[in-house]
């Protein structure tokens, strides 16, 4: 796992943080383990589901998993007027979320 990753479970980084600091090879001070520390730190605080599972999202690619969520939840009506569709919000959509930082790079993760 990255920060290239456009969606990320916390139970990973979880994992990986546990298999790093397991290691004996593995100095404290390692970059790698400095920084999912850290992102866990601060993901924690933001949500109480963080080591049950919860999914973290690059900023990039929030409107398209909030389309594969609707779709994969919903069944839009197939005898729709071909002139009528149906926007998201995305803005409003994020105010559930709040932004964090891996290593440079934005993700979002639920905190409601």
């Amino acid at each position: 796992m990255n920060n290239m990753d456009d969606a990320i479970d916390s139970r990973d980084i979880i994992a990986r943080i546990e298999e790093l600091e397991g290691d004996d090879t593995i100095d404290t001070d390692d970059a790698e383990l400095r920084i999912l520390t850290a992102l866990a730190d601060e993901c924690a605080d933001y949500s109480p589901d963080w080591k049950y599972g919860e999914t973290l999202i690059r900023r990039s690619y929030f409107e398209q998993y909030m389309d594969e969520i609707v779709a994969d939840c919903y069944t839009m009506p197939k005898d729709m007027p071909s002139w009528m569709s149906i926007k998201l919000d995305y803005d409003a959509l994020e105010q559930d979320y709040a932004i964090v930082d891996f290593d440079g790079v934005e993700y979002l993760i639920r905190s409601v």
